[in-house]
């Protein structure tokens, strides 16, 4: 199994940008996807989770309106597109996969994990 990020960089406040997370190893469409971020020295923190067929999303308060996440069952990707970004958005962002048709809004119930993309935000 393997999830690999890409896309995070360096942005002004009020840019945009869109993760994206190849998955490979496993039934990328029966498994539900989410997307977390940790700042140094904070906890993991979720962020967007989307089901198999990706008609259920959910978001984090502080992203409501501002992210959005997709998923292409084809490409075997999922993205998470940025809008409006601020300075407190700045953390490294991690997906992560979970052996369910569920998304789920818990760190604990997600099964596999990729290394990370660094988001900062900054002028």
């Amino acid at each position: 199994v393997q999830l690999v990020e890409s896309g995070g960089g360096l942005v002004q406040p009020g840019g945009s940008l869109r993760l994206s997370c190849a998955a490979s190893g496993f039934t990328f469409s029966n498994v539900a996807m989410g997307w977390f971020r940790q700042a140094p020295g904070k906890e993991r923190e979720f962020v967007s989770s989307i089901n198999t067929g990706g008609v259920y999303r959910y978001y984090a308060d502080s992203v409501k309106g501002r992210f959005t996440i997709s998923r292409d069952n084809v490409k075997n990707t999922v993205y998470l597109q940025m809008n409006s970004l601020k300075p407190e958005d700045t953390s490294n962002y991690f997906c992560a996969a979970r052996g369910s048709l569920s998304p789920s809004t818990r760190i604990h119930d997600y099964d596999y994990w990729g290394q990370g993309t660094q988001v900062t935000v900054s002028s």
